[in-house]
């Protein structure tokens, strides 16, 4: 038997396994790491302008530079996390190095005694979001793994999920999850891989019990994410007179995002005739998106200014390729030839993200300094999964209207110049998106940063820390008590401006 690599298109599951709010939210909340001054003040840059991750707030912000200028960021990650799953923590640490922003800015000022006193032209890297992440979930459990095959299974017919005489595994693994869907696939995986056995041995039965003897289960499951959610930001804006700034941009999405799961059982009775279970899972989403921004910031007088943007709702154009792998000591001799090589590949489909509406005060102190505050809105229960004409679509948008709400955030930053050298520091809040809070807490992250000005370039340096605290299952279904996770990612930032 050949172990190839295979590919089909499933068309009745794309909403069960991939689809979900959980995925809108991925894609919907951005947090843009930015320049390192941009991030020392926690992006409350929606009134002030005159930095290129600001553009990402307020596009009218390019007029406000008064010379042209290109900047480079890197950054430093580090995540943490620690989960709590059944009494039993876990702690996890990555760090990671990326370049993470990278524009610039052409400034055309006007002659003579035109109202428009100058034009900029700007376009802007940024990492919007930043998948890279892992975390280990492991305790004991009175929920075994083949829960979640038989919440699949009970009700499908035995006939329907096996294998047709001299079918390989892995095509019939394929064909079933093509042409009966997601659930189907997962009952079949279940069968075969030895976690469930049918009450009959009859091709009308419907009704499955566990093979495994248990009544506590020792459980570990690895979580690891990465790629990217990234932002190419073509930006024009003007000044007219000395007090109003104008802009607009368009962004030019572009995502990649693998999921690797892997999960271990051991731990059942001696009387078992299964002693360990393993069931892993890799998922590679990838795909593009496109948004515009609106946006305009006024001099009211000397020390206040006021700002106002919308972003449009963005959408995405994505593609999921899913692959699976089970093994027992019950499973079918040929169980391995399903593997990460037997590849699900999804129909494309669309995520329409919520609009974006953001209100900003900037208080500028003349040489010395500003404050600065933004307030974001969004509504996550307005996102969408499309087409809407899916059944499936349709029933997860419901839960995504049901399921979201509203998220407010607020973003203060301040400044403080000392000569060449400039002192930041920076608070934000960010709402949970869920009704439920328990599902995931608020966000809150603190930021601090300096820079040297050397008159013709600048060199700054962040520092930016984030917590929030989130409840994740294990499993769609079946093992029903998540975990808790809490996440603390602290991000160092270092920029360099040249100016023209």
């Amino acid at each position: 038997m050949k172990n190839i690599l295979t590919f089909i298109t499933l068309l009745a599951c794309i909403t069960i396994n991939a689809q979900n709010s959980t995925d809108v939210l991925r894609y919907s909340l951005e947090n843009p790491q930015g320049t390192a001054r941009f991030q020392s003040m926690s992006g409350a840059f929606g009134a002030l302008g005159g930095d290129l991750s600001a553009l990402n707030v307020n596009p009218a912000g390019s007029a406000v530079f008064n010379n042209s200028l290109i900047t480079i960021s890197g950054t430093s990650y580090k995540k943490d996390n620690s989960s709590l799953y059944s009494n039993t923590r876990n702690k996890t640490k990555e760090y990671y190095i990326d370049i993470n922003q990278a524009g610039g800015v052409f400034i055309l000022k006007s002659s003579g005694n035109s109202n428009w006193k100058k034009v900029a032209l700007a376009i802007n890297y940024d990492v919007a979001r930043n998948f890279e992440n892992k975390v280990i979930t492991s305790g004991n459990s009175p929920q075994g793994i083949d829960n979640y095959f038989l919440d699949f299974a009970q009700g499908t017919s035995l006939g329907s999920i096996s294998r047709q005489q001299g079918e390989y595994l892995e095509n019939a693994y394929l064909d079933i999850g093509s042409k009966q869907g997601f659930a189907s696939q997962q009952a079949f995986l279940g069968y075969y891989g030895g976690i469930i056995d049918p009450i009959n041995e009859v091709d009308e039965n419907t009704q499955y019990t566990r093979t495994a003897d248990y009544t506590t289960v020792n459980q570990e499951l690895l979580k690891n994410t990465s790629g990217f959610n990234s932002k190419l930001i073509l930006n024009i804006a003007s000044q007219y007179q000395d007090n109003l700034y104008f802009g607009a941009s368009i962004n030019f999405h572009n995502v990649l995002y693998e999921e690797y799961k892997e999960f271990t059982e051991t731990g059942y009775n001696t009387t078992s005739r299964i002693k360990q279970t393993t069931f892993d899972s890799f998922l590679r989403t990838e795909g593009s998106g496109i948004s515009l921004n609106l946006g305009a910031i006024a001099k009211l007088n000397k020390n206040v200014r006021i700002g106002g943007s919308y972003q449009s709702p963005t959408w995405y154009r994505l593609t999921d390729e899913f692959s699976q792998r089970i093994d027992s000591d019950l499973a079918d001799e040929d169980i391995n030839y399903i593997n990460f090589n037997v590849v699900n590949l999804f129909d494309t489909y669309t995520i329409k993200t919520p609009s974006k509406l953001t209100g900003s005060l900037a208080l500028i102190f003349g040489k010395d300094g500003l404050l600065s505050f933004d307030y974001i809105y969004q509504d996550m229960s307005q996102a969408e999964l499309r087409p809407t004409t899916d059944s499936n679509f349709a029933i997860e948008n419901n839960n995504i209207r049901n399921n979201l709400n509203a998220v407010s955030t607020f973003k203060v930053g301040g400044e403080y110049r000392i000569s060449q050298v400039s002192l930041r520091a920076g608070y934000r809040y960010q709402q949970s998106p869920y009704a439920d809070s328990n599902l995931a807490g608020e966000l809150t992250g603190y930021s601090t940063g300096i820079g040297y000005n050397f008159g013709g370039s600048r060199l700054d340096f962040a520092l930016n820390r984030t917590e929030q605290d989130t409840s994740e299952r294990l499993f769609s279904t079946g093992i029903t008590t998540p975990a808790m996770v809490n996440r603390i990612n602290t991000n160092g930032t270092l920029s360099y401006t040249i100016n023209f």
